[in-house]
């Protein structure tokens, strides 16, 4: 495997891994107001190739916030129990809204990497040509 393929390759999965953690920031985000509901994480593992020992980035398994759920003071809620209160979400916006910013970092750090290495890649393929 070439130099720019390997490049290829870990960027590309860079790009997989930032987006699939995107897709869990945004359904914590839309599910920030569900009764009940626990914020998924996501954590990265490091993926050897078993020919080339290229290192990839790779989400391990998706996990739920263990802290205390909000306790919510709504009477009315049909979920409330007797003292007026039930289990809310523990959903930070502002937590989910810095890690959507730093994921999309990333990927745009990963694009940029890909999109060089593809540039360097065809630079060279017309320097072979001549």
């Amino acid at each position: 495997m070439s130099e720019f393929s390997k490049a290829l390759s870990v960027s590309s999965s860079g790009l997989q891994a930032q987006a699939q953690r995107l897709q869990h920031v945004s359904e914590n985000i839309a599910n920030a107001d569900t009764p009940g509901y626990r914020r998924k994480t996501v954590a990265f593992e490091t993926a050897l190739g078993l020919r080339d020992a290229v290192g990839t980035v790779e989400t391990g398994p998706v996990r739920l916030d263990r802290s205390e759920l909000q306790r919510v003071y709504d009477p009315g809620h049909p979920l409330a129990d007797e003292s007026g209160h039930f289990d809310g979400s523990n959903v930070d916006l502002m937590i989910e809204i810095a890690d959507a910013r730093e994921a999309q970092r990333s990927y745009e750090a990963n694009l940029k990497m890909f999109d060089q290495t593809r540039q360097m890649s065809s630079r060279l393929m017309e320097l072979l040509r001549r």
